[in-house]
Formats: C-alpha cells, sequence, structure tokens
C-alpha cells in the first residue's frame, strides 16, 4: 500500500521507473502496483532463479527486470531469463558489474539501459579491472575491444586486500 501512495505521489515528476519498491516474491503486490501506477516498475536485482523470474513476469506483471548475472546463475542463465523477458515484451536492464552486464545487454533485442558505476559511487570501481569501461560524452558506453567478456582482475589493486 504505501508503494502504491509514494508511485501516485511521484508520478506528477514522470520517472523513468521505480526500482524495488517492495519484495521481489511478492507477485500479487507487483501486480497491484503495476496495476495502480502509470511508473514502469522495475525489480529483479534479489532474485536468483529463472523461476523466480518467471513469476514476476507472469505474476507480477512486471515491465522491467534488473536481473543480475552475477547472482542469477552466470551468462547462460541471464540470457535464458533475457529470453523468457522478450517473450513476453519484458524489457531488461541489468543489475550491477557493468563490466560483465554490458555485452549482455548490448546482444539483446529487450535490452534497455546499462547500469553505470562512476569512482564516485565506489573509489575503487575503476581500479579493480585492468579495463575499464567509460561513459562517451553522448551517455553511451563502448564494450572492450580485448578478447573474451572483457573482464580481467587488476591483481597489483587487489593485493592489498587480499586475504590467506
Amino acid at each position: 500500500r504505501e508503494a502504491i501512495q509514494l508511485a501516485k505521489r511521484m508520478e506528477e515528476f514522470d520517472p523513468f521507473w521505480f526500482e524495488e519498491p517492495i519484495a521481489a516474491d511478492d507477485y500479487e503486490g507487483h501486480r497491484r502496483l503495476t496495476e495502480a501506477t502509470t511508473i514502469p516498475i522495475a525489480t529483479g536485482e534479489n532474485e536468483y532463479t529463472r523461476y523466480g523470474f518467471r513469476d514476476l513476469i507472469l505474476r507480477g506483471q512486471i515491465p522491467i527486470l534488473n536481473a543480475d548475472a552475477i547472482i542469477c546463475g552466470g551468462v547462460t542463465e541471464f540470457m535464458k531469463i533475457a529470453a523468457l523477458a522478450q517473450a513476453f515484451d519484458v524489457d531488461i536492464a541489468p543489475h550491477g558489474p557493468q563490466e560483465i552486464h554490458i555485452h549482455l545487454v548490448a546482444a539483446l533485442r529487450n535490452g534497455l539501459i546499462l547500469e553505470f558505476y562512476r569512482d564516485t559511487v565506489d573509489p575503487m570501481w575503476g581500479k579493480i579491472y585492468r579495463h575499464t569501461l567509460t561513459l562517451n560524452d553522448d551517455g553511451t558506453v563502448s564494450p572492450p575491444d580485448v578478447p573474451g567478456i572483457g573482464i580481467e582482475p587488476n591483481y597489483k589493486a587487489l593485493a592489498p586486500y587480499r586475504v590467506e
């Protein structure tokens, strides 16, 4: 009920989406919220299985999923979730590490947006990988031109945090 009240108050500002307003497994709550507001609801960063995402789509009527390849079972499982979402005209806006998700969202017909972290969010973010992504002047991000998925840890930067 509180999420519906807040959504109604936010509608005049026309937000792009309302993210994670209620628990991921409250499918009935998601359905009620989606029906009660004009703001698209985005959720899924706290969902871990394709079956949970299926229920968010079918029972919760969610228009935008924030799947995270790190927590939902890896790249293959993420792509299965994205294919399921595409079958129901649901967009994917991945949550989490942009270095992993840039390739995935670029490969999707229903890829909506890439979450992008700047160093100001977490000072270590721009140091933990050898090849970091940069935000282009036009607001886009280009995938790395290195082999594979493009993630190579910066072991030198991570060394002070090593635990034995």
